[in-house]
């Protein structure tokens, strides 16, 4: 039996990394956040997208937030127990970052930054834990809020999750061979530790490393 979700043409959906209750879908009407601004300072109107969330257990939709004219969602993360979604509003020059509670459908705004706190919206999203705004553009590593961070990692190195002061980043090299390895860091960039695996973080939360 196939069941039929109405997403209002949204026809897309991903689970959230630690979390096995919801997934997100969103329309990609303009590209992705950076490419939606790249698009406004050029001076060309935006059509604001649509973010929705599907609860697995019984599949039903929900949108507590609509965009307006030139606004647009960033990458959506689940972080304790909360949905975090980041909202650009470019006419304002305005980033804004809520938290949605699926259970008790309730939304709060946990803070607004002004634009300028980022180079650009390239890789700009809301990661964990704990919650912070980072940004990621080829060689270099921000964290914008709650704290600041601001270092070089190599142009293959990806951020991952955050436990304590520890960053973690998974790294690829092809010598010839693809493989991967796990590099944390601190907060300054130095890195502490170096070791061989892949990262994954599963719905339920758990963190594993395989090797």
């Amino acid at each position: 039996m196939i069941k039929t979700i109405d997403t209002g043409g949204i026809c897309w959906a991903e689970p959230f990394r630690g979390s096995r209750a919801w997934l997100y879908g969103t329309d990609h009407t303009d590209g992705d956040l950076y490419e939606a601004e790249e698009l406004y300072q050029d001076g060309h109107p935006i059509t604001k997208n649509r973010l929705i969330f599907i609860r697995r257990a019984d599949g039903l939709v929900r949108e507590p937030l609509k965009a307006k004219d030139g606004q647009y969602f960033g990458v959506p993360l689940f972080e304790d127990g909360r949905i975090m979604i980041l909202l650009a509003d470019f006419p304002e020059e305005q980033l804004l970052l809520y938290a949605y509670d699926g259970d008790r459908d309730e939304l709060q705004l946990i803070t607004a930054f002004p634009r300028s706190i980022a180079e650009d919206c390239y890789n700009l999203m809301p990661s964990g834990s704990p919650l912070m705004l980072t940004r990621q553009a080829g060689n270099r590593f921000q964290i914008l809020w709650p704290e600041k961070a601001d270092f070089a990692i190599a142009p293959s190195e990806s951020f991952c999750f955050r436990e304590e002061e520890r960053l973690y980043f998974s790294r690829w090299y092809e010598d010839p061979d693809y493989r991967e390895e796990v590099i944390v860091r601190d907060l300054s960039g130095e890195i502490l530790e170096k070791y061989p695996g892949t990262l994954e973080i599963l719905p339920d939360g758990q963190k594993w490393r395989l090797v």
